[in-house]
């Protein structure tokens, strides 16, 4: 029995490894008769396991997704990854996330073998967490609008962009974008007819329709999510070359501060935005390599201008005299 056991679990794995396996598959990689397999397929039924079976050519036994969800079978790596990653969730950004995440964490420590609890507390005890000031997303928002799209199909929503009026939008959604901070959703917006983001914080009264499209050739999500943030939101956009590699300089610059692209082995080039072009002045300034402002023209200006009131600072004056 323990051996016929061990073949079930051996089944399992091999069905959660990959889409679809055949009977013949199967029976050759565990060295036993397909009727064995077909036994072992009927036992992971009984115990919950959607196991499906299409006949043909191109058929086999596929593990499909059930009412309910069966235990999963994790290897060593595998069940490492989870719990260092519920871990972190707990300091997440998704409403909820992390009250779910502990929840689930106490139950994988409680079937973890003692070698891998030891390796995650190991790793949890020489990791710290620097959490920045995140935005909470509505767990439930998450979910419907990955499930859309998935499953290619437009949604409804109002939503409140940084001048507070609130507009209805309708949308084709593509891909969720995750930033260290906040959420984002690209999608086609049908009535301005062009791409968009949309932060997931500002949206409401989301509503999921059953009207169907079909995808659109559409840009990078992420490289157009990253553009959107650092352009779009600001009165200024500005662009320069930095003398230093971008593997240097991207050690400095978050996604949400500024894009990077490479210009030569030795400078690379910076684009951000920013309301206020002082602001900027200093920000650029705090980099600590040599730049040349591209654009705007008035980027320039206000640099000359900070340029000659840091050199005032520091001009050589007479020594003041003592007090009258």
């Amino acid at each position: 029995m323990a051996g016929t056991t061990e073949r079930v679990l051996q089944v399992l794995a091999l069905l959660q490894s990959r889409p679809v396996w055949s009977g013949g598959e199967l029976a050759e990689r565990l060295g036993v008769t397909v009727r064995s397999i077909r036994r072992d397929v009927e036992r992971l039924r009984s115990l919950g396991y959607p196991v499906n079976a299409a006949p043909g050519a191109g058929g086999g036994y596929q593990l499909g997704a059930g009412r309910a969800l069966p235990p999963l079978l994790l290897d060593d790596e595998e069940a490492v990854a989870i719990a260092v990653s519920l871990r972190l969730a707990a300091g997440g950004t998704v409403a909820g996330a992390s009250e779910a995440a502990v929840r689930t964490l106490a139950k994988l420590d409680q079937v973890m073998p003692p070698r891998l609890r030891g390796e995650v507390q190991a790793i949890q005890g020489a990791t710290e967490t620097l959490v920045g000031a995140g935005v909470e997303v509505d767990g439930e928002t998450l979910l419907a609008l990955a499930r859309a799209c998935r499953d290619t199909v437009r949604v409804r929503f109002a939503y409140r962009p940084r001048d507070g009026a609130v507009t209805e939008r309708r949308v084709e959604p593509v891909r969720l974008v995750a930033t260290s901070r906040r959420w984002y959703l690209m999608a086609w917006d049908l009535d301005r007819e062009d791409w968009r983001t949309f932060r997931l914080d500002r949206l409401d009264e989301l509503e999921v329709t059953t009207w169907r499209f079909a995808p659109r050739e559409h840009p990078d999500p992420v490289a157009f999510v990253q553009q959107s943030v650092v352009a779009a939101p600001y009165r200024h956009v500005a662009r320069v070359r930095l003398s230093a590699p971008l593997a240097q300089v991207a050690e400095r610059i978050t996604a949400q501060m500024g894009s990077l692209e490479p210009d030569g082995p030795d400078s690379c080039l910076l684009t951000a935005g920013g309301d206020d072009l002082l602001g900027m002045v200093f920000f650029l300034a705090s980099l600590d390599c040599e730049l040349d402002v591209l654009e705007p023209p008035e980027l320039r200006e206000v640099f000359a201008t900070t340029a000659a009131r840091l050199q005032a600072a520091v001009r050589t004056r007479p020594p003041l005299g003592p007090p009258t």
